[in-house]
């Protein structure tokens, strides 16, 4: 595996053994110890992942992140002494695409980071696809989506959606009658094994209605069916 890292890491020990096994796996990784200079590396280079700590000096990890988000769709890999419901709901919320607790294994983190890297590069593919093959738009309700664009407005105004915000909507749209589990839409939408981890498929999908629902407590495009997954329901 290949890719050029980013990893945001004040502890010098963990950023040290990061960097080496990461290195050793065949990755180029740059090392920053705070929020500004994490801020300052990312606007001057390109990257295929971010590794990012929560705890940062200068500026805090939450920050670091939505300024990352406000620029670029680039996969962001938490790692956090923090581990609870809250944290890993806020890191998410913000856009982050994946999550790990401090202390972590090595082997674990370097599979998170390969399958980040597959899925973002993967879906620039079926993009590109699209953008070549069609530019029809799709239409439900209010929602209008341009595929081939990567854009979805409201009401003529354009929502900050993020890719996987993006390719869920995108898988319903598509699909007005079927439902999706959880253990499905993970699978078409992260390119991986379900293990039930339910938090990461309840965070993206509260934040997806928070941007498309006019009321997000009573959605009116994604449906849940209790006990069985999430449908379209407007149509």
């Amino acid at each position: 595996m290949s890719g050029k890292l980013l990893l945001v890491e004040d502890d010098l020990s963990i950023g040290e053994m990061v960097e080496d096994y990461l290195t050793k796996e065949g990755y180029a990784v740059t090392v920053v110890r705070d929020g500004v200079a994490a801020l300052e590396t990312f606007r001057a280079e390109s990257f295929d992942l971010v590794l990012l700590d929560l705890m940062l000096p200068k500026m805090n990890g939450l920050d670091v992140l939505q300024r990352f988000r406000e620029r670029s769709r680039v996969p962001i890999l938490i790692l956090s002494a923090k581990d609870g419901e809250v944290d890993k709901a806020l890191g998410l919320r913000f856009g982050a695409d994946d999550y790990i607790a401090k202390p972590f294994s090595l082997l674990e983190l370097s599979a998170r980071v390969a399958a980040s890297i597959r899925r973002a590069t993967q879906y620039s593919e079926v993009i590109a696809d699209e953008a070549e093959i069609t530019s029809d738009k799709l239409t439900v309700g209010d929602l209008i989506m341009d595929p081939s664009n990567f854009i979805v407005t409201k009401r003529g105004e354009e929502l900050k959606l993020t890719a996987k915000e993006f390719q869920i909507l995108k898988l319903f749209v598509e699909h007005p009658t079927r439902v999706y589990t959880k253990a499905l839409l993970y699978q078409l939408v992260w390119n991986d094994t379900y293990y039930g981890d339910e938090n990461v498929i309840n965070v993206h999908m509260r934040r997806l209605r928070e941007k498309i629902e006019d009321d997000p407590s009573n959605p009116r495009y994604i449906r849940t069916l209790w006990g069985i997954g999430y449908r379209l329901g407007e149509q």
